[in-house]
């Protein structure tokens, strides 16, 4: 049901129902390798690009894709692993990308290791911690970070984010995305599972969880203007993937660079899904994924020689929600932990013709995606304290070291007394301190997953040789033969530990009244008053902004 739910985005980026996009798939792939063209047709206005925009366009800034998957685990896939899996359209990308086998988020958790992704930061240093952002929150990532999307605009690039937020709202919506460098924003800031549950699907089929009740209804932004509330959530998808492609091909009309940060609303439940994949076999996560490259490559299939993607996930899978939350492999334990399952994600960057496809074991992370991304643009970070590197050298050669040496890996709610939790160099990983939680599942058969698993530390710190053995399975802490590597562990985090800046925790403020509200918080009965009055078909599914007669820079 999970990957169901995840195809669900995909298949509305393509071009018709799902139907057509399945029997459609292979005769377009052999049409775009059999046909070279000379012109490109832009399918919004119908008007001829000369190859020569094409090539003008390639040797300029690249256009940049950042796809975060939501609570994706690393077995979810089957070009990570899992045997049954069917995500034929995700494998044949991997395929043609740089896949890293060893790539980390800096959080178990949704918030903060959205806010380290964009910032190339640890959370502490934001103070995005502990746990995540709630709608009642009255902070959010603070004003003063610089984003990715902040940096890019210094380069003339236009930016969107489609899809989940997650770093705040505020009472005053000051912390929404357009203050942090988007020029557009369209979903839902938080997680649709912290609103009540109205309707998943089309017939009423359960939404899979018992959600917030208590909350306000989930608000569907446009900017800092709430569009919807409740969000209908069946064709959300469709409308996310719309407003996505409306802002590709502006872009590519205006043949200006653009940054599209697309963190998907799917993965967590409650899922919610369009009649055309209520009942269906598809993955959702393979459509969700594939189809914005079906939008660059069909009819721009210039754009993808010109486009860097990055895909990733957000943290590991949800295992308290059992078969529907997702899977880790061959890893330890899941959301919410520090073991494997809970910080190290599927990964990889698209950016043909310049990155050789190929697997690297190198040591990386999400903290790395903001100084890659600067240096390729030629952008000066030097007055930006970044904990990220530049992986530009693992894009270009498989073979080569990763400029990570280690990392340190911070639990679900840190605290400075206790630092990181783990440290790993790549090849070996050491746990000073464990603790459970029940997002990896409060009837996991494994006894250090779950909440019942306190807060534990470990003299000497657990130690797991990470090649030969992922699922942390046979701790080497006690073979004198790896007393060298321990050491060396130790003494790097204890340096990490001496030379890192915390700032004070912002999510845990809180204040009923600072929920998003389609009317003024005050009113009542408080929360089913905030929702909007309806103005649209709720089965309307196109992008509220493609019947604008504006550009969509001038839109509000």
């Amino acid at each position: 049901m999970k990957l169901l739910f995840f195809l669900c985005f995909l298949a509305n980026l393509l071009l018709g129902d799902v139907g057509r996009v399945r029997a459609k798939e292979h005769e377009l792939h052999e049409e775009n390798a059999k046909n070279v063209p000379t012109e490109q047709v832009n399918f919004k206005e119908g008007e001829c690009w000369l190859e020569e925009t094409c090539n003008m366009i390639n040797d300029t800034l690249p256009n940049i894709i950042i796809l975060l998957a939501d609570d994706l685990g690393y077995g979810d896939l089957s070009f990570s692993g899992h045997p049954t899996s069917r995500t034929p359209q995700l494998d044949q990308l991997a395929r043609e990308s740089r896949f890293f086998t060893h790539f980390y988020v800096t959080s178990p958790v949704c918030s903060p290791s959205r806010a380290s992704l964009l910032t190339g930061r640890v959370q502490v240093r934001s103070g995005v911690y502990p746990g995540v952002f709630t709608p009642d929150n009255t902070l959010g990532l603070p004003r003063n970070e610089t984003t990715i999307a902040t940096l890019l605009k210094k380069k003339g690039y236009r930016t969107q984010i489609v899809g989940k937020w997650h770093l705040g709202v505020g009472a005053a919506r000051e912390y929404l995305p357009i203050h942090f460098g988007f020029d557009q924003y369209l979903g839902l800031p938080y997680s649709q599972d912290m609103c009540p549950c109205r309707q998943c699907f089309p017939q009423g089929q359960p939404c899979y969880d018992l959600c917030w009740p208590s909350n306000v209804s989930c608000p569907l932004f446009s900017n800092s203007r709430i569009l919807e509330q409740p969000a209908y959530l069946p064709t959300l998808t469709q409308r996310l993937v719309a407003q996505a492609k409306a802002f590709i091909s502006d872009a590519a009309a205006s043949q200006q660079p653009f940054f599209l940060y697309f963190p998907f609303h799917h993965g967590p439940p409650p899922w919610a899904c369009p009649p055309s994949l209520a009942t269906g076999d598809i993955h959702p996560k393979n459509e969700a994924i594939s189809t914005p490259i079906f939008a660059l490559n069909f009819p721009y299939s210039c754009l993808i020689n010109s486009t860097l993607l990055w895909f990733t996930s957000d943290n590991g899978p949800s295992l308290t929600r059992h078969e529907r939350g997702g899977c880790a492999g061959l890893l330890r334990c899941g959301k919410g932990t520090t073991w494997e399952g809970g910080v190290r994600v599927p990964a990889f960057v698209h950016w043909p013709p310049y990155i050789t496809p190929g697997k690297t074991s190198g040591l990386a992370s999400t903290l790395d995606i903001l100084p890659t991304l600067a240096s390729l643009v030629h952008l000066d970070t030097s007055n930006l304290t970044l904990d990220g590197v530049d992986l530009s050298p693992l894009l270009r050669d498989p073979l080569a070291k990763s400029p990570r040496k280690m990392y340190a890996i911070y639990p679900q709610s840190p605290q400075q007394s206790l630092g990181p939790f783990a440290v790993t160099n790549g090849t070996y990983k050491a746990h000073f301190y464990t603790i459970g939680s029940d997002l990896s599942d409060p009837d996991n058969y494994d006894p250090l997953c779950p909440a019942s698993h306190p807060l534990t530390h470990h003299d000497p710190p657990l130690l797991y040789n990470l090649y030969n053995d992922p699922g942390e399975r046979y701790n080497l802490a006690n073979d004198s033969l790896y007393l060298p590597v321990m050491d060396m562990l130790r003494e790097w985090r204890e340096e990490h530990m001496k030379t890192m800046t915390w700032m004070e925790p912002r999510t845990t403020t809180t204040d009923p009244l600072a929920q998003p509200c389609c009317n003024q918080p005050s009113c009542q009965p408080f929360p089913e008053c905030c929702d909007c009055p309806v103005i649209t078909h709720p089965n309307h599914i196109n992008s509220y902004h493609l019947h604008d007669k504006q550009p969509f820079w001038k839109r509000p």
